[in-house]
């Protein structure tokens, strides 16, 4: 199957090779990405609408993902929260260097499972959450789940040296409004250089690959999103099962839209989103916003 632009995508000749020719091309440079230094203010919050696998076969998406991440310092640490971890009470992910990957998806390429991603130690940071976030939260770390999918695939490309700590929160539930909340427990660490980033799609509706008449729901759905971003309406965003056209096509499920309430919780002024990369990937869109 292709996207809109006709990039072969679920059969891929080489699976992984358009991953493959990014870091052919960009390691020897991702090693020397400059620092964050505190002149440099706090990090912005990311939402990354990250794909699967096919995300990989896909040469201008990990373009826009690199070149992303280029445009900002390097973190000294990054926390992400994915839409594939859902855990109450709030939990964390393993912090040993090294740790394997948690390949959270089915169907695909052999290759696929055999993506290594070892990021450096981050014992360090995982003390920094539970101060940030433990307070008034109990929180249990998983000392042997790696990073699942939502994590790992984005930052391979975003940052393929893997030379940063990495840790992942769980979501304690789906509630928007939590979520803002839980966000805004994590905005101070980025003004200690860490990146905090919100994962998940801003479509993620499986029907329009099997019923292409349903794109103009898809698009209203992505075109509501991005009004209500650039209005900075966090009330609407939130609301958005009774507010958002076609909701439950572009969302069957929640788990992939609500990461972007992290986000914007985690930002100083969460009504100042910017859409980084935006194109339509098997029917769906990839919406992905920075919020200082």
């Amino acid at each position: 199957m292709t996207d809109e632009t006709g990039i072969e995508l679920l059969n891929a000749e080489v699976p992984a090779g358009a991953y493959d020719a990014l870091l052919a091309r960009v390691l020897p440079q991702a090693a020397a990405h400059r620092p964050w230094e505190p002149s440099d203010g706090p990090l912005p919050a990311l939402f990354v609408s990250h794909g699967a696998p096919p995300t990989l076969d896909h040469p201008e998406w990990l373009d826009d993902l690199y070149a992303w991440s280029r445009s900002l310092p390097k973190p000294r640490a990054i926390v992400v929260i994915s839409a594939h971890w859902e855990n109450a009470p709030l939990a964390i992910s393993a912090s040993s260097a090294g740790t394997p990957l948690y390949y959270d998806f089915g169907g695909f390429h052999p290759r696929y499972y055999t993506l290594q991603y070892r990021t450096p130690d981050a014992t360090a940071l995982a003390h920094r959450v539970a101060g940030a976030v433990a307070r008034t939260t109990p929180l249990h770390q998983f000392a042997s789940r790696g990073l699942d999918h939502g994590a790992f695939i984005p930052l391979m490309a975003m940052y393929p040296a893997a030379d940063i700590p990495v840790i992942q929160l769980s979501m304690p539930g789906m509630d928007p409004a939590a979520l803002f909340g839980l966000g805004q427990r994590l905005r101070s660490l980025r003004e200690e250089g860490v990146l905090v980033m919100g994962s998940g799609f801003m479509t993620h509706s499986f029907e329009v690959l099997r019923n292409p008449r349903l794109a103009g729901h898809v698009r209203a759905f992505d075109q509501w999103a991005a009004d209500a971003l650039d209005r900075g309406d966090i009330d609407e965003l939130a609301a958005y099962r009774h507010k958002a056209p076609a909701s439950r096509v572009a969302h069957p499920t929640d788990d992939h839209f609500v990461p972007l309430l992290l986000t914007l919780g985690a930002a100083t002024s969460p009504k100042e989103a910017t859409t980084t990369i935006h194109r339509f990937v098997l029917g769906n869109s990839t919406r992905s916003i920075q919020v200082t």
